[in-house]
């Protein structure tokens, strides 16, 4: 636990910004472990900002979650981030003033261009990352190492013109993110983290605010499947990747299909048509949806973030997670070359799941 934790509560002026449902998640995990809600409620001074994107489902899930986050006690503003060329000079023409008198910053995504931006302008002491799901993982490992933030499915590609133009504000927030005599950084998450970067302070998220606001759920017989966005993100083939659903589904007499926010119209489209899978378009982050229920007994899954936080969610039910290896073959031209092995270690580090081997495409 950090050392903060349970002394100095919210007390601080604290914001954060999230640009993802499963952020947004993790904050409030993160306000519940710092200020039970009955403080947060009596003013803890968590104002959480939402870098809105444009895509309808992320937002959708994203205006749930602000409401759920209002419950609790806690400041929402939504800022319309990326609705039109002026939109991020505005939004952060906006935030300046709270960026200055900011006491802590909370952040989900310390890869994403806007947060880095942001963060060149605080001069908050305390920095706090949550999980932005596996990329954790990958962002403590690059910390610990001192290379430049690049996300692990575009590492070892050649910067494009845009990377170079945005790499002295990069090295600015990776700076920034270093601890040092004035500042301290905080990692929040459920992720197995293998390397300390030193000085970071490592507090793990057990999912307790999900776990005490949902469920237990109605566990139904059969099984589940989640969908994943690596077909979308360019390292799985498409075909491939509806081939071994459908293997897994009639292996494991899979019935719905749980799509990942990020998952294109067209290909869940032919997936239902090619599987007879019941597509589900969750309307909040799968552990909520999970805790909520039903659920199936067994929830199928390819290397993902959800091998980690769903057995943490679902701790004292009889849900039983089952883990997919990706088969190099599955791999398109253009996957990183870091990809296999990345994606091999988010499956070889989960605990508490059932591990299959690579399903053979029909």
């Amino acid at each position: 636990m950090s050392p903060h934790a349970g002394t100095a509560g919210l007390t601080p002026h604290t914001l954060a910004f999230v640009e993802s449902p499963v952020q947004l998640l993790n904050v409030l995990e993160w306000a519940h472990l710092r200020a039970p809600r009955a403080e947060a409620a009596a003013g803890g001074g968590l104002t959480l900002v939402v870098l809105s994107p444009t895509d309808p489902m992320t937002r959708g899930q994203l205006r749930r979650m602000a409401d759920l986050a209002r419950d609790e006690g806690h400041t929402v503003r939504w800022e319309e981030a990326r609705g039109g060329p002026a939109a991020p000079f505005q939004t952060i023409g906006g935030l300046t003033r709270l960026l200055r008198k900011a006491d802590r910053i909370v952040m989900g995504d310390p890869f994403s261009r806007y947060v880095q931006l942001l963060l060149t302008i605080t001069k908050a002491r305390e920095l706090v990352v949550v999980d932005d799901g596996t990329a954790t993982m990958e962002f403590v490992a690059q910390l610990a190492s001192g290379e430049r933030l690049v996300r692990w499915h575009r590492k070892g590609g050649r910067p494009g013109p845009r990377d170079l133009i945005f790499a002295p504000v990069s090295s600015a927030a990776r700076r920034r993110l270093t601890p040092s005599a004035r500042r301290t950084v905080e990692i929040f998450s459920s992720m197995p983290i293998e390397t300390t970067p030193e000085g970071v302070t490592i507090t793990p998220n057990a999912f307790a605010w999900t776990r005490a606001t949902f469920g237990p759920p109605r566990i139904t017989k059969g099984a589940d499947m989640v969908g994943t966005s690596l077909v979308e993100t360019g390292v799985v083939d498409n075909d491939r990747y509806l081939e071994a659903v459908s293997a897994l589904a009639k292996t494991h007499g899979a019935t719905r299909y749980f799509a990942h926010r990020r998952e294109s119209t067209e290909k869940l489209h032919r997936l239902a048509v090619e599987t007879g899978l019941e597509i589900v378009r969750p309307d909040l982050p799968l552990e909520l949806i999970a805790r909520r229920g039903p659920i199936g007994r067994t929830i199928l899954s390819f290397p993902s973030t959800v091998v980690h936080t769903l057995p943490l969610a679902l701790v004292g039910t009889e849900v039983r997670v089952a883990v997919c290896d990706i088969d190099p073959a599955w791999l398109t031209e253009n996957a990183s070359p870091r990809a296999q092995g990345f994606l091999s270690g988010v499956t070889g580090t989960a605990r508490d799941v059932h591990r299959l081997s690579a399903v053979t495409a029909a």
